[in-house]
């Protein structure tokens, strides 16, 4: 099997943070978004994966490289125009085996096995109230996938995809892209992945769908936040500290400093922070970070960023310095 891991976007609405990496990179619960990503395909045994790349490639490349062990193809989406498009520049490297297509900007608590157990193509779902705000699954008699739209403008459907496609059959799939880029089929100004697999599905494609509970964005600083407390409720790390108080749960990497702090619940502080004399609560102290004399709930400090002083929530970018006079 092979991962297909889209991680070519911006970020806009995760600025100032990603001025100086991309989304991806940013820490959540003691690493970055794209490594919870890679642990949990590794977890499954892939060991194959092609990284659609654009936005600050080379840090990304360089942190997979870095960090991981895999038989992995890097290739660059020149213009975003869509998922459907991102995909497309990515089937030079499909072969014969199936595909995981998972998003790059979310952390997903579900187990990869119940998409492909089945033997089928398979798209993951979960039940939202605002079905206009996603693509959406029409589901037959059978309980097969009928129909996919991207975004409806009247209630079609709840079923809402999440972001990971068990797709069987890569040639199929690359021909239908294909077919969209050649005939520049687009879908609110874009191609849509949906539209490509509604290609498939006309040419007698079956496809399933199996439910995806947890499903945790980090697009914007508050649904990163809540991402952090999710994944510090599964699993967190604590280091002891004689002179603070640690409240779990908590990710507290072991290079990190602490000193004469209250740190928790749900903070993260990243390798290389230092944080001394402050109060840390729902809040993320990147890498390299110093923290002093202050008082943070819902915050995110980043990299080698510096801040002093009493203050109640901050979105602070890399390399900066805040004081409190």
């Amino acid at each position: 099997m092979r991962a297909v891991i889209p991680v070519a976007g911006i970020g806009t609405r995760l600025r100032p943070h990603t001025f100086s990496q991309p989304k991806v990179l940013l820490n959540v619960a003691g690493k970055p978004i794209l490594g919870h990503i890679l642990d949990a395909i590794q977890q499954q045994g892939i060991t194959k994966a092609t990284i659609i790349t654009g936005y600050m490639r080379n840090m990304v490349e360089e942190f997979v490289r870095s960090r991981y062990d895999m038989d992995v193809s890097f290739v660059v989406q020149q213009k975003r125009n869509g998922l459907g498009h991102a995909i497309w520049t990515a089937s030079e490297t499909f072969d014969d085996d199936p595909l995981m297509i998972i998003l790059g900007d979310t952390v997903f608590d579900v187990d990869l096995k119940l998409a492909h157990q089945k033997g089928k193509n398979s798209l993951g779902v979960k039940e939202v109230e605002d079905p206009s705000r996603f693509g959406v699954v029409v589901r037959d008699g059978s309980g097969n996938i009928s129909k996919l739209v991207e975004k409806p403008d009247t209630m079609i459907s709840n079923l809402a995809l999440v972001g990971i496609y068990y797709i069987t059959n890569p040639d199929l799939l690359k021909e239908s892209l294909n077919q969209l880029i050649k005939n520049d089929i687009r879908t609110r100004g874009e191609y849509q992945l949906t539209d490509a697999l509604q290609i498939m599905i006309d040419k007698g494609e079956i496809f399933d769908t199996f439910h995806v509970d947890g499903w945790y964005d980090c697009g914007k600083r508050e649904t990163m936040l809540s991402t952090n407390r999710f994944l510090l409720d599964r699993k967190h790390v604590e280091n002891k500290s004689e002179e603070s108080i640690i409240i779990p749960p908590c990710y507290i990497d072991p290079k990190a400093t602490i000193e004469r702090s209250v740190i928790g619940p749900y903070a993260t502080v990243a390798e290389g922070a230092v944080v001394k004399d402050s109060v840390i609560r729902d809040s993320i102290i990147s890498n390299d970070a110093i923290v002093t004399a202050s008082l943070l709930d819902g915050s995110i400090i980043g990299n080698s960023a510096s801040v002093n002083g009493k203050f109640h929530c901050l979105n602070v970018g890399n390399s900066s310095e805040i004081n409190q006079v």
